[in-house]
């Protein structure tokens, strides 16, 4: 007869499977993604500079928000978007509420930019998330990785916008 311990044993083994399973086909996704990006003009990392800035209200934030969208080091942010400033796709703005901080916008040269881009990447995205799934899995995976998202504590806008691509 099964136990209380003997379920959790198999409801963690279920989690950790899971787990594995989605880490291993983002892994892979992200891969092809990021060989099949359209780098001419702005890398992967600044894109998802860009792709964030443009799903913001005016198309900018403070730079603490931004970094905290992105999976890279609040240094690593500030290189990119000094990099981004350079070539007139974003710039840097002083925080009229908050001396210390910085406001970075998307430009309208940095949008178009970006546009052009994602047209692109969202057909890379369409072949390889749609490769093996149907318009119903499709809709199934955005729930669910929503719902895992928000119960992991990341609930905020972009939760309603999951996995889209804006252009």
């Amino acid at each position: 007869m099964a136990t209380v311990d003997d379920a959790r044993r198999s409801d963690k083994a279920t989690a950790v499977a899971a787990w594995e399973a989605l880490f291993r086909a983002q892994v892979t996704v992200m891969r092809a993604l990021n060989a099949d990006f359209p780098g001419g003009e702005i890398s992967f990392n600044e894109y998802d500079v860009c792709f964030n800035l443009s799903t913001q209200p005016g198309r900018r934030c403070r730079m603490r928000d931004l970094t905290g969208h992105l999976l890279l080091t609040q240094p690593s942010v500030s290189r990119l978007v000094d990099r981004l400033a350079s070539r007139g796709i974003v710039e840097k703005q002083p925080d009229p509420t908050d001396a210390r901080g910085v406001i970075v916008a998307l430009t309208a040269r940095g949008f178009d930019v970006y546009r052009s881009v994602a047209v692109q990447h969202a057909q890379t995205i369409a072949e390889q998330v749609g490769a093996g799934l149907d318009d119903d899995e499709l809709r199934t995976l955005t729930e669910l990785c929503t719902k895992l998202r928000v119960a992991a504590g990341g609930s905020d806008r972009r939760d309603r916008d999951a996995g889209r691509v804006r252009a």
